[in-house]
């Protein structure tokens, strides 16, 4: 058998799903927003079946069968386009529409009633990753994700500062390991040293 026989000539694709995520040819992730948005429609369209939903059974039931959808894995796809961001929000709107005492309210302050944030704003999903891949409760080697910066210089800093790398795609800047960078840093150090 000659080497040239077992070279395969790879396929090119638009777009492949990998555990549940699209990834697409250009890394952007629209088409992941509009997946997660429709599956979570459709446990919507479920939700609205119940005749009397009171604040506390909404909280229940769209935490644990609506929001998994729009925030599976999102370390890895979160989108950073305003338009990627609406495809979500808006889901999360309309869901909390669905208590009718509430409909009257505008949707920050339903929010406030339900104890939610916008989903822009969920960042601390984030922030507890970058701590399970800094203090090794995942099984991944952290250097691949982040640098610890010499802190010898900075006083003022925890000392599980991170190096934020130069980056010249917009990819790259909103990647997992280079967005999460100013927020981990600028947390206290009884934050950051706080075992689990």
């Amino acid at each position: 058998m000659t080497e040239g026989s077992l070279s395969k000539k790879l396929e090119s694709v638009q777009e492949k799903r990998d555990l549940g995520i699209i990834v697409s040819s250009n890394l952007k992730s629209f088409q992941q927003c509009v997946k997660a948005a429709a599956t979570a429609r459709r446990v919507i369209a479920m939700i609205r079946n119940f005749k009397r939903l009171g604040v506390n059974d909404f909280n229940l039931i769209y935490k644990t069968y609506t929001r998994p959808h729009l925030v599976y894995c999102i370390q890895t796809w979160s989108p950073y386009l305003a338009k990627d961001l609406e495809v979500l929000e808006r889901v999360q709107k309309v869901a909390t529409d669905l208590v009718p005492q509430l409909r009257k309210y505008s949707y920050v302050d339903r929010l406030k009633v339900f104890g939610l944030t916008p989903l822009t704003e969920r960042r601390e999903v984030d922030m507890i990753e970058v701590y399970k891949i800094l203090y090794g409760k995942e099984h991944t080697d952290s250097g691949q994700f982040f640098t610890l910066a010499d802190n010898h210089y900075c006083l003022r800093a925890h000392e599980m500062k991170l190096t934020k790398e130069r980056s010249r795609l917009d990819i790259r800047k909103h990647s997992f390991s280079q967005r999460i960078i100013h927020s981990w840093n600028s947390l206290p150090d009884s934050v950051v040293n706080t075992n689990f």
